[in-house]
């Protein structure tokens, strides 16, 4: 199975593999999954289709390697020493734009996965394991230096928080994410729940006045 792996991979060098990437996702925002096909990519890129499906297995496959080329230095291999510079540092890849067109092809995705559990479970094997690990090494260091309480609830929530706010901005305030909407999100929302201090026995805060 290497061999034959190693042989598949060995057909594109890095920038032709790019230039199929990147065709890939102009393609998925022009038209979206459904129309998509490997016809319209090897129009696009100047390849066979045989050769596509030779190199990736197919649509699935291709989509998903796309996505993840796309999203390359996320949170893997970083350690600020602090859980807020750890965040920043996640937010900090990409630019605006980046983000927004990020922010679409999610939404997009998301949709064509309630019909296609196969794209579902690509995605979930090959990227959103992988970063999800990332991520709960993030929250574990924190634990450890003593910024998180290791019995705090909102641990098994923070990535649905995060995620949450960068694929729902548009459908709210009809406005893309940016980062310093998420940094500013990160700091009234995140932060404050992952940090919270339990209350100290014999103290309450004050109800409403009567």
């Amino acid at each position: 199975m290497t061999e034959v792996t190693t042989s598949r991979r060995s057909r594109f060098t890095p920038e032709r593999e790019a230039e199929v990437y990147a065709a890939v996702l102009d393609l998925l925002g022009e038209v979206g999954y459904e129309a998509l096909t490997m016809e319209a990519v090897a129009a696009r890129t100047r390849s066979s289709k045989a050769t596509l499906y030779r190199q990736w297995g197919g649509k699935v496959e291709l989509v998903v390697a796309a996505v993840r080329h796309n999203r390359r230095g996320g949170i893997a291999g970083v350690d600020t020493g602090s859980l807020r510079g750890d965040l920043d540092a996640l937010l900090a890849h990409g630019d605006d734009s980046a983000m927004e067109r990020s922010s679409s092809l999610m939404r997009a995705l998301a949709m064509a996965m309630q019909h296609h559990p196969d794209l579902g479970r690509v995605f979930r094997e090959q990227l959103v394991e992988a970063e999800m690990d990332e991520f709960r090494r993030v929250l574990r260091r924190a634990v450890d230096q003593g910024e998180i309480r290791a019995d705090n609830p909102a641990l098994d929530h923070a990535a649905h928080m995060l995620i949450g706010a960068f694929v729902v901005r548009g459908l709210l305030d009809d406005l893309p994410p940016t980062r310093a909407f998420l940094r500013a999100y990160v700091d009234a929302v995140v932060l404050p729940v992952l940090v919270a201090r339990p209350t100290t026995p014999g103290r309450h805060s004050p109800g409403p006045s009567s």
